[in-house]
């Protein structure tokens, strides 16, 4: 057990000589407490390695002050940049002010501090075992988002209250996750599973898998985007001479996962030389490629996911999407490429009671769909064909228990272009 104050971590501190001093009582390791009340300020980002806790007593917060040089993470862990595997972090009691501070943009090659595709205030990359409890963040600004985990086994994010204007907890590629005891208010998603996702906003594309988020509040704000809840998939193609190419696509080509990292302004590229580097970024007929990873996967997206005891307080056009992107910042399907399937979504207690118009709304092909003693209020549940060469629809299996909707049957599904929907229903309650 070590007080980080006996390393000069102090409220009568600047903010890089604080940062220099927390990183200092991390880097051994093991148990660092920081328990005398107060407003900590902090710039640069402490870099955590295997087998740490930090616990932040009553009273203490951090406070974010640009760095002098280039401004990064406040909490990142060692993998994130070196490419290994971390285990057993854990981060306890943590009150955050942004302060309106946000990271340095990764394509201006600040690959010292800022890792392509991360950009949460706590980020994580490359991580096994990861406990984020009692955390409050009231001032998120627009730019990056609250806690970011990719790459990940075995996390837990408890107890955290999340105010502001970005996603509160957005995930990438990994397996065996839980997010419970969740107050959120935020202009854009307060949950993003995002297998797939803009070059900019996630490192590493693959699978997310066996997950339960549970006992969460979507608080009423003035105004919103996004969904409570994004799930969103992706597919790409091997590289391919001459062929086009776009903000945030992806192509395979000699093992290794390749996107462009460009401005989201529609331009299309023709690719007439592959991409060959095996990490960073690399400019080729115009193309900033990033090398994101070592394999030959060709799409990804969500698997096992359970949201249960969700409480939507906000009004919003759709709750919860299962989804492609298709616009300027991404395609997350490319035409003709493999399309995935996501897998065995189910939706237990969720309470509906704002206007919501859509509380489901699918793009990408899903197999199975369970709504379980849920209120639905006056929202349906809406199938469409992202309608991109190539894309195939196999139907999807929706089975609803103890639902209560105040639409007619007839009305809760809703699939105008053609795609195929069985549907059960138990002991339901709608409208006659």
């Amino acid at each position: 057990m070590r007080n980080a104050e006996d390393y000069g971590f102090s409220i009568y501190n600047n903010a890089d000589d604080n940062s220099a001093a927390l990183n200092k009582a991390v880097a051994k390791g093991g148990d660092v407490y920081i328990t005398a009340p107060g407003v900590y300020s902090v710039s640069e980002p402490v870099i955590i390695g295997n087998d740490t806790s930090i616990y932040f007593g009553a009273g203490v917060y951090l406070k974010r002050e640009y760095c002098k040089n280039t401004t990064g993470y406040v909490f990142v862990n060692e993998g994130a940049y070196t490419g290994s595997q971390n285990k057993n972090i854990m981060i306890q009691g943590l009150k955050l002010f942004c302060n309106g501070v946000e990271s340095a943009p990764a394509a201006d090659n600040n690959g010292d501090k800022i890792v392509p595709g991360l950009r949460g205030h706590i980020s994580f990359y490359h991580i096994t075992n990861l406990s984020i409890r009692d955390c409050q963040i009231p001032d998120l600004p627009a730019k990056d988002f609250g806690i970011h985990v990719c790459d990940f086994e075995n996390i837990i994010i408890e107890n955290v209250r999340i105010e502001g204007k970005k996603d509160a907890v957005h995930l990438g590629c990994g397996n065996k996750f839980v997010i419970r005891h969740g107050i959120f208010k935020t202009f854009d998603d307060p949950i993003a599973l995002n297998a797939h996702d803009y070059a900019s906003s996630n490192p590493m594309l693959g699978w997310i898998t066996d997950g339960i988020i549970e006992d969460c509040y979507d608080l009423d704000d003035d105004s919103t985007t996004g969904f409570f809840c994004r799930i969103l998939a992706g597919s790409w193609c091997d590289w391919q001479k001459g062929m086009e190419i776009q903000n945030s696509d992806s192509v395979v080509c000699n093992n290794t996962v390749y996107r462009a990292l460009m401005k989201p302004d529609g331009t299309v590229y023709k690719s007439v030389t592959p991409p060959t580097h095996k990490s960073g970024m690399c400019i080729i007929d115009g193309i900033n490629w990033v090398a994101v990873q070592n394999n030959q996967e060709h799409s990804c997206g969500c698997k096992n996911i359970h949201f249960k005891d969700i409480f939507i307080e906000k009004n919003r056009p759709v709750a919860f999407s299962v989804h492609f992107d298709k616009d300027n910042f991404s395609r997350s399907y490319y035409p003709n490429s493999p399309a995935p399937v996501q897998e065995n979504i189910t939706f237990e207690n969720v309470i509906v009671n704002k206007n919501v118009s859509e509380f489901l709304f699918s793009i990408t092909p899903v197999d199975n769909i369970k709504i379980i003693n849920s209120d639905l209020g006056n929202s349906f549940i809406n199938f469409k064909n992202i309608n991109t060469e190539g894309i195939e629809y196999n139907g999807t299996n929706l089975c609803f228990i103890g639902v209560k909707s105040n639409l007619c049957e007839k009305d809760i599904i809703k699939s105008e272009d053609g795609i195929e929907c069985k549907s059960q229903f138990f002991a339901c309650n709608f409208k006659n």
